[in-house]
């Protein structure tokens, strides 16, 4: 079976992730751990990241099975423990990511990252709140939806979300702590973001299923 660029990227880091100091990312982020593994919750869901081989599982059956983290997950969670600043701490200000300091406004006004995403919510408010409270909390900022997430509990992440009509489109906007980027590189944004609306759809799709 083919192993994909994303495989090897994400099992290359696995390597990388056992070189670095463990103890410092245990006391940083006040990680659970036992001798095979340090222990985190990712998106409402527990992971274990195993300390000999960098290997990223989840579960939800207390660990009795799991399953590898894919690609989204693992580099986000490698990026925290590894990246991160040793001061690293929120500033309590959000801001859109073109406005984080110290990057390049690469992508020119009005477009939107998560145009897909926003017309799949289109029409699902009541579902989308409903989901989007199981991991975070509700704010007074505008949107059909507006909600602070807490992808981990250490970094929260503003999701605000506009119904379409006739004249515009659904609109998608995340807002993150102007110091996201002492925790985590700038591309990995992306893959937490990818991973946050793929465990908010998830639970939709539970949602109508119950």
């Amino acid at each position: 079976m083919k192993v994909s660029n994303y495989e090897i990227t994400r099992n290359r880091m696995r390597d990388e992730f056992i070189k670095y100091d463990q103890e410092k990312m245990i006391q940083k982020f006040s990680l659970k751990n036992d001798r095979q593994y340090l222990y985190l919750d990712f998106m409402g869901r527990p992971y274990r990241i195993n300390r000999k081989n960098g290997v990223v599982e989840w579960s939800e059956d207390g660990f009795h099975s799991v399953t590898e983290g894919n690609f989204n997950e693992s580099m986000t969670i490698y990026d925290v423990l590894c990246y991160s600043k040793d001061s690293c701490s929120l500033s309590g200000k959000f801001c859109s990511i073109n406005m984080l300091k110290g990057i390049v406004k690469a992508n020119p006004p009005g477009v939107n990252l998560f145009q897909k995403t926003a017309d799949s919510f289109n029409g699902k408010v009541a579902a989308l709140e409903k989901a989007c409270e199981s991991f975070g909390e509700k704010t007074d900022l505008k949107g059909d939806v507006a909600v602070k997430l807490y992808p981990f509990s250490f970094l929260p992440v503003i999701l605000q979300f506009w119904e379409g009509d006739e004249e515009f489109p659904a609109n998608l906007k995340f807002m993150f702590d102007e110091n996201i980027l002492q925790y985590i590189h700038y591309e990995t944004i992306f893959y937490l973001l990818e991973h946050v609306t793929d465990r908010i759809q998830e639970t939709m799709v539970m949602g109508k299923n119950e």
